[in-house]
């Protein structure tokens, strides 16, 4: 039977509970002789608790049973380490909801959550063909697999009879079951990258014996920095490099080798790779060229160097990356090509790029900044943004998190990671516009369905601080990893300097922060004025910034360590335009290096109160309630997903079943009439209205009429006042295509002759009732975006908002907090709230609509796009007069939707 025959997804790279990998695949007939030699390492209590007694060896045709599957009613995924199978599980269907399920681990394996993930995975494959139930009979000593059953978070019963304990799990995804999926991809991912970045022992492999190499600049970086551990150079003839052993390959070195650096020529690398993962090498940092930066022999290249590195058990930083840094006293790791490396500090840093690695690696010291730890990702092959991110949650030595993207591997990861991290630390991110020449096999693109504006919006939605450039990363990264967050926007100006308190306020305005009258002390002004000027304010304020720029040099020393000790025990912010040095001076440090308290120094009190201001933002959404997404009361999803399968053809008569194996859905072209998109399918037209109804949602009746009695006639069944306006969704869309207010047949006929003059007599009209109050008009629109799945947006419907995409967008499905905020972000929002005259609409109606179109969105991702235009929020109520939308068959499960694994769904 061929591969074929399974979805691509069912297969997949994992991490591993001790941060090892292993590949994830269903099995094939040519398995035979690999499972034939996994049965032969099985310890005899393995074999016991498998098949209830003593079986030495699987005869010929229990093999051939084991390895011809159907992929339907029986399933087996295993799970491989390089050549060889370690784990396996399957299920056999005995009713149409129902499935026996059995699981087998290597030995020398179990104990590292292959079971767990392989688990997760047949679950996965289990519903995706229909079956809702696992039935597995277990003998009571063994817990193990008994443990294994009941902690994947799954509905759970069990019974004893006849010796045999008999466990039911109900397959329905669970609050429960997801967090334990997120728990142990947060611990294997984390591990993954401390095995990384503390190393007990280093090998850099290509390290020559002409000064200025790559390896060899590697090397005396390392040493230079003192590694704790032992380092082997590698090099194929020379016996010492810089003063050091030298071996000739990685496996003659004679001791135990955790992480090696390849600096060798990309033709070479994959011999290098094998070589390492026969020595039991944990971890590779490969600063070569020459891979997926190239085209598309080096992307080949690159995709075969993760490929073999991940099959055998290795993570990957890089190719054509600078390397990974960790400032630990205990570790001292120093494993880049920069030779300038910050001191100790409380800041993780991520960078794609290699190049600017270096440029950035000099600007944080040269700023007197520390780090915790570095990592350059290059062609972010296999680790990414993401993994590092799972490493800092839990790393207490890193209070904040900077990172430099170039584009985003696993977006909706990404998103998740980051509203769950930023919640206890601060994120300051870099995006820069990026292409997808460099993104690796299995991650996803750059965000090319969304403009600039919503990824900016979707940062806003996970706490993330996102800034313009590297100075300005640095300037918020700074305040935040050695003062308290502010509590609110008060700020406190202290000066020497009447002009540059002037422009400190000014900055403060523009920002949206809330400046006091400034504290002039006079151009003399010493440290005992400083300290009682500082002192004044903070009570009353939520942070102070203090301009100190002497017009001639002053007791600079004194005036710091008068600042330091006044706002020690004050808990708010205090930040310093100081003799205009920017970062992190001596005198203004708590102890030898820019520990907890120390005071940043920018050049211009502007820059200080920008910082500020990210500052403020930032603690303002950390106040937010986290809130979790609800499920909306009149919310009949069954019934919604019978409309989808039906206007795709896969159900037409609404009856729920499924569809013939292999049959192929079309359907016409979509009212916006563009191209449908690779891989995904034809587009279906589907009655948004019955749609949206099945989630609580009333779109305000409309008739499509052809004649001017006819729209008479509509208009005396929906009730005057009516409007008569352009069906048609272009049409709609331009200016003067509506006619408000129509009190009579007259007033019908007129409009309705005026517009099929202006629209052409072919035109599609429509009569709609006029809403009865005031109102204001705004848009709601649904996008199934690549790479972030299902993406929300509004905005208001007036036609500057429009011109101007004055829109903000969220990530489904939304909370009640997330839909409020959406509410309030535009900038024409002040219309909605009760600004410049009118009166306050239903915000809460508003926001609970929201909520129901986000959760429509999350719950289908055929949704391929919903406009929702225009609603209209009046006092009580948000009333939508139109809904459009398009279905298109998804090529495969949303990206990080499903079992954990690693850089998301094949692309």
């Amino acid at each position: 039977m061929e591969a074929a025959q399974y979805p691509a997804h069912w297969e997949a790279d994992v991490v591993l509970s001790d941060g090892g990998t292993a590949h994830v695949r269903p099995i094939h007939p040519a398995d035979a002789d690999l499972l034939r030699a996994f049965y032969s390492r099985l310890s005899e209590e393995s074999i016991y608790f498998r098949f209830f007694g003593p079986r030495p060896r699987l005869s010929d045709r229990e093999i051939t049973w084991f390895t011809n599957v159907d992929y339907t009613d029986r399933v087996a995924l295993i799970a491989t380490i390089g050549t060889e199978m370690v784990a396996v599980i399957r299920y056999d269907r005995i009713d149409p909801a129902e499935a026996e399920v059995a699981f087998l681990v290597e030995d020398a394996h179990q104990g590292r959550g292959v079971a767990s993930v392989l688990l997760e995975h047949l679950a996965t494959t289990a519903r995706e063909r229909g079956i809702s139930r696992f039935v597995a009979d277990v003998l009571p000593a063994n817990q193990k697999m008994m443990g294994v059953l009941k902690q994947a978070g799954y509905t759970a019963q069990s019974r004893f009879a006849d010796g045999v304990v008999r466990m039911i799990l109900d397959l329905t995804p669970t609050e429960t079951s997801q967090e334990v999926t997120a728990a142990r991809e947060h611990r294997a991912e984390a591990r993954s990258i401390e095995r990384l970045l503390s190393p007990r022992s280093v090998a850099v492999v290509g390290a020559g014996r002409e000064p200025g190499g790559v390896g060899q600049t590697v090397l005396r970086n390392l040493l230079a920095a003192d590694f704790t551990g032992p380092v082997y150079p590698v090099h194929r003839e020379a016996r010492a490099v810089a003063g050091v052993r030298a071996y000739p390959g990685v496996t003659a070195i004679d001791g135990e080798v955790d992480l090696a650096v390849l600096a060798v020529p990309a033709e070479g690398v994959i011999e290098v790779v094998k070589e390492c993962a026969e020595k039991g090498v944990r971890g590779l940092i490969v600063v070569s060229s020459g891979f997926g930066e190239t085209g598309p022999e080096g992307r080949a290249r690159q995709d075969e160097l993760v490929r073999i590195a991940r099959a055998y058990g290795l993570r990957v930083v890089g190719p054509n990356c600078l390397g990974v840094a960790n400032t630990d006293p205990a570790v001292r790791l120093n494993a880049t090509l920069a030779a300038t490396v910050p001191g100790r500090g409380r800041v993780g840093f991520f960078s794609q790029s290699g190049a600017l690695g270096t440029a950035l690696l000099q600007r944080v010291a040269q700023r007197g900044m520390g780090i915790s730890s570095f990592v350059s990702a290059g062609n972010r092959a296999d680790v990414s943004g993401n993994d590092l991110l799972q490493y800092w949650e839990e790393d207490p030595a890193t209070d904040v998190i900077l990172l430099y993207l170039e584009s985003l591997g696993n977006p909706r990861k990404f998103a998740r990671l980051t509203r769950r991290i930023s919640r206890r630390k601060p994120i300051v991110v870099v995006k820069s516009g990026g292409t997808t020449q460099n993104v690796p096999t299995g991650h996803a693109a750059p965000v090319l369905g969304l403009p600039d504006t919503a990824l900016s919006s979707l940062f806003e939605q996970a706490g993330v601080i996102r800034v313009d450039d590297l100075v300005q990363q640095f300037d918020v990264a700074q305040l935040l990893a050695h003062q308290p967050l502010p509590a609110g926007p008060r700020v406190g100006l202290v000066s020497n300097s009447d002009a540059m308190a002037l422009l400190a306020a000014d900055a403060c305005v523009r920002a949206g922060l809330e400046p006091r009258p400034p504290v002039n002390l006079g151009a003399a002004a010493g440290a005992a004025e400083f300290g009682a000027g500082l002192a004044s304010v903070l009570p009353d304020v939520d942070a102070v910034v203090v301009i100190y720029m002497p017009p001639i040099p002053g007791p600079a020393a004194e005036v710091a360590a008068e600042l330091l000790r006044v706002s020690r025990d004050h808990g708010k912010p205090v930040l310093a335009t100081f003799e205009g040095r920017t970062g992190m001076p001596p005198e203004l440090r708590t102890d030898s290096v820019p520990g907890w308290g120390s005071i940043p120094s920018y050049p211009a009190p502007e820059e200080a109160v920008r910082a500020l201001s990210h500052a403020v933002r930032y603690a303002r959404w950390r106040e937010r309630p986290a809130g979790i997404p609800e499920e909306p009361e009149g919310v009949d999803t069954a019934a919604a997903r019978r409309l989808v399968r039906a206007a795709l053809r896969k159900d037409p008569a609404g009856t729920g079943a499924a569809p013939p194996e292999g049959t192929v859905v079309t359907g016409p072209a979509g009212p916006w009439g563009e191209k449908a998109a690779e891989p995904w399918g034809e587009k279906a037209e589907i009655d948004a209205a019955g749609l949206l109804a099945c989630y609580g949602v009333r779109v305000w009746p409309a008739e499509r009429v052809d004649s001017a009695e006819r729209a008479v006639a509509a208009a005396e069944r929906l009730g005057w006042p009516v409007a008569l306006k352009a069906a048609d969704p272009g049409a709609a869309k331009r200016a003067g295509t509506v006619r408000l207010g129509l009190t009579g047949p007259d007033g019908v006929r007129e409009a309705f002759e005026g517009l099929s003059r202006q629209l052409g007599r072919d035109a599609a009209l429509a009569v709609q009732r006029m809403v009865p109050q005031p109102a204001v008009p705004t848009v709601i629109g649904v996008v199934e975006d690549a790479a972030f799945g299902a993406v929300v947006s509004f905005g208001l419907g007036e036609v500057t908002a429009r011109l101007l995409r004055d829109e903000v967008y969220g990530l489904a499905p939304l909370t009640r907090e997330d839909a409020g905020a959406l509410v309030r972000a535009p900038r024409t929002a002040p219309l909605l709230l009760g600004g410049y005259g009118y009166p306050p609409v239903a915000v809460e109606a508003l926001a609970d609509l929201l909520v129901r179109v986000g959760r429509l969105a999350d719950d289908l991702p055929e949704v391929a796009r919903l406009d929702l235009d225009p609603v209209l929020v009046g006092e009580s109520e948000a009333i939508v007069l139109g809904a459009r939308a398009v279905l298109r068959e998804p090529p495969g499960p949303r990206i990080d939707d499903g079992p954990r694994r690693l850089g998301g769904f094949p692309a």
